[in-house]
Formats: C-alpha cells, sequence, structure tokens
C-alpha cells in the first residue's frame, strides 16, 4: 500500500490558512470549541492561546475539504490539539445568550 502523501504542507495550505485567520481576526471569533477568546495579536500556531487553523470534519475521513474554508474553524491551538481527530459536533445549535457570563 502506498503512503499517503504529507498534507497541510506547501504555498497551497499556506494560502487556505491565511484566509482563514484573515477571515476568524476580522470578526473577533472566538475558539470554536472553548469559547473563550482568542489573542489575535499573537503569531498563529505560536504558543497555546494562539489562533490556530482547525479542520472541523477530519480530513484523514473527507481529504475533499482539506482546503474548503467551510470547514476551518478557528480555535487555540492547545484546544485543537487535544481534540485530536475527532470530529466536531454541533449539539445543541446556536445558544440563544451566552450562558457563560453572570447576568445581573
Amino acid at each position: 500500500m502506498a503512503d499517503r502523501p504529507k498534507r497541510r504542507r506547501g504555498a497551497r495550505w499556506d494560502r487556505t490558512k491565511a484566509q482563514a485567520f484573515r477571515r476568524d481576526r476580522a470578526a473577533f471569533a472566538p475558539c470554536w470549541i472553548c469559547h473563550a477568546p482568542i489573542d489575535y495579536s499573537l503569531p498563529p500556531s505560536s504558543c497555546p492561546d494562539a489562533w490556530e487553523a482547525d479542520h472541523y470534519i477530519p480530513v484523514d475521513d473527507h481529504p475533499e475539504l482539506e482546503y474548503d474554508l467551510g470547514n476551518i474553524r478557528p480555535s487555540h491551538a492547545h484546544c485543537n490539539r487535544s481534540r485530536q481527530k475527532r470530529a466536531g459536533i454541533d449539539l445543541l445549535g446556536t445558544p440563544s445568550r451566552d450562558w457563560r457570563r453572570r447576568q445581573g
């Protein structure tokens, strides 16, 4: 069986990742996994709290989605790496309000 080519290397991935970073930074998008803010002043993937491109649907299962911006979600580097290759699941949809803040 032939080895699968290494992905997420090269100019095409760099362009896709840069587009996703610009999109997420402009929207001040929070981490889709923990919902906490991301520090967009940090270089991508430079530390645990920095932005990192996360494939919502793992490309091992769906390689055709590797460069699809709709499959790339904003995440903290540590959230993305702790999630590993598990697919994302939105069980409840969009919350009606932010329940993490204390209502007063």
